[in-house]
C-alpha cells in the first residue's frame, strides 16, 4: 500500500498521448496521461473507458456530438463507441479502464502503446 502523489507522477511524463500506469484496482488500470493536439478515431470493442480531467480542458469527439471536459470532470465512453480525444492546450488526465486495454483500441498507429510504463 502506498500514497500516490499525482503532481509528482505527472512531472515524470515528458511526452503527450503516452499513458503511464500509476495503479491497479479490481482488474482496472489507473493511468495518467498528458494530452495535446488530436488523437486518432478509435473504439474499444470490449472495454468502457473513463476520462477524468485533472488540469485543462479537452474535447472528446463522438460521431454525433462533442463532449467538453473541464478540470474535475469525467466522462465514461461505453465499449464500442467511436471517439477521438482532442486538446488544444496541454491537459493532464487520469484514465480508468480494464488492465490490458490498448490506448488506440481497434486502430494501430504511431500512437499505439502496447506496454505501459509503470511510474
Amino acid at each position: 500500500m502506498k500514497v500516490v502523489n499525482l503532481a509528482e507522477k505527472f512531472a515524470l511524463i515528458n511526452e503527450h498521448w503516452s499513458p503511464k500506469l500509476v495503479g491497479e484496482l479490481n482488474n482496472q488500470a489507473i493511468k495518467i496521461v498528458k494530452f495535446q493536439g488530436e488523437f486518432v478515431w478509435h473504439h474499444h470493442e470490449n472495454e468502457d473507458e473513463m476520462f477524468f480531467v485533472i488540469e485543462g480542458t479537452m474535447i472528446i469527439k463522438l460521431r454525433d456530438k462533442d463532449i467538453v471536459l473541464n478540470k474535475n470532470e469525467f466522462f465514461i465512453i461505453p465499449k464500442g463507441v467511436e471517439h477521438k480525444p482532442v486538446a488544444k492546450n496541454e491537459v493532464l488526465a487520469m484514465l480508468f479502464e480494464p488492465i490490458g486495454t490498448i490506448n488506440t483500441g481497434n486502430i494501430k498507429s504511431e500512437k499505439t502503446i502496447k506496454y505501459l510504463e509503470n511510474i
